[in-house]
């Protein structure tokens, strides 16, 4: 019989921490859920990432009023998946921030990857009848822009592809700390399907060389200190590259996706097995691996016809 597809039956609700990981610096975690994260400066209040609706958006924001009344003036969207953007709505910030490539991500592929993403993870999709529609940012950057809450800095950067071509992270230089989106990940699978495997791990030493005292990552727990700093890092690159060195091993000797999958279970499901979100990740991972070992530089398009028939070609 054939593995329930992605996270369809996982239909549990987790449990919500909001945790101060620097001066007015908040990370909002769920066991494993996409994150948020929340710099309060002097006179408003900066969101990193939306959640994938209004109604989860707003579980952020009830957070948000434990420790602050000031108004929410920018919302931050590391990449253009779903999951992490469907929810803009709620905040009414004035500035949705993106970069560059990520704006073109949303034309080329939002719609196509919100109908994928909704079959895949229906819980995260709650009341999912209030989005507007496709979320599109008020202010796009290329390379790095600053952005002052008063007197407090932050640093809006791409340091390069890894989990999708336009990934920004976020910098707070008063306090080090910073927001990765899902270029890191702390005991929690990472997504490859729209990733590029070959530049993941320069990427990640783009974000270990500002030497941050504190990280909130795309999931899992927030990292306080540079023991837990260096541990996430040093996993996401194991991960990644675990993934990658088979997959792309059997790509250029001529072998299948199937083979490369067997590989690939071969090398991750001793380390990682236990990670959130494994088993809904690996097949699109391995995919996109087998892809990109075979020249495909721009990952394809994943619609929601295709998740199924490459997880029935793996799994049936």
């Amino acid at each position: 019989m054939s593995k329930q597809f992605a996270s369809a039956g996982d239909m549990t609700e987790k449990t919500i921490s909001f945790s101060e990981i620097g001066r007015d610096l908040w990370a909002f975690t769920a066991e494993g859920d996409p994150n948020s994260g929340v710099i309060i400066g002097d006179d408003s209040v900066m969101v990193i990432e939306a959640q994938a609706t209004p109604r989860l958006a707003r579980k952020v924001i009830e957070e948000i009023r434990k420790v602050t009344d000031k108004p929410i003036s920018h919302l931050v969207l590391t990449h253009y998946h779903a999951v992490r953007v469907l929810g803009a709505s709620a905040y009414g910030a004035p500035q949705v921030i993106m970069s560059d490539i990520t704006r073109s991500m949303v034309a080329e592929r939002g719609a196509e990857d919100w109908a994928s993403e909704f079959g895949r993870f229906p819980r995260l999709f709650q009341g999912h009848e209030e989005i507007p529609g496709l979320t599109w940012p008020t202010t796009t950057f290329s390379e790095r822009m600053t952005v002052w809450l008063g007197k407090r800095r932050v640093d809006i950067m791409h340091l390069g592809r890894a989990h999708t071509a336009g990934d920004a992270v976020v910098h707070v230089p008063d306090a080090n700390v910073m927001f990765t989106g899902d270029i890191v990940e702390y005991h929690s699978a990472c997504y490859c399907g729209d990733g590029h495997f070959q530049d993941w791990p320069r990427t990640l030493e783009a974000i270990r060389a500002y030497e941050p005292d504190a990280i909130a990552p795309g999931r899992g727990g927030a990292l306080v200190g540079e023991a837990m700093v260096h541990a996430a890092i040093e996993a996401t690159k194991d991960f990644v590259t675990s993934t990658w060195k088979p997959a792309a091993a059997v790509a250029y000797r001529g072998g299948t996706l199937k083979q490369a999958w067997d590989a690939c279970r071969a090398a991750c499901d001793p380390k990682f097995r236990d990670y959130a979100i494994y088993e809904h990740c690996l097949p699109f991972n391995v995919a996109r691996a087998h892809d990109e070992a075979l020249g495909i530089e721009t990952p394809r398009i994943w619609t929601a016809e295709r998740d199924r028939q490459m997880w029935d070609a793996l799994h049936g």
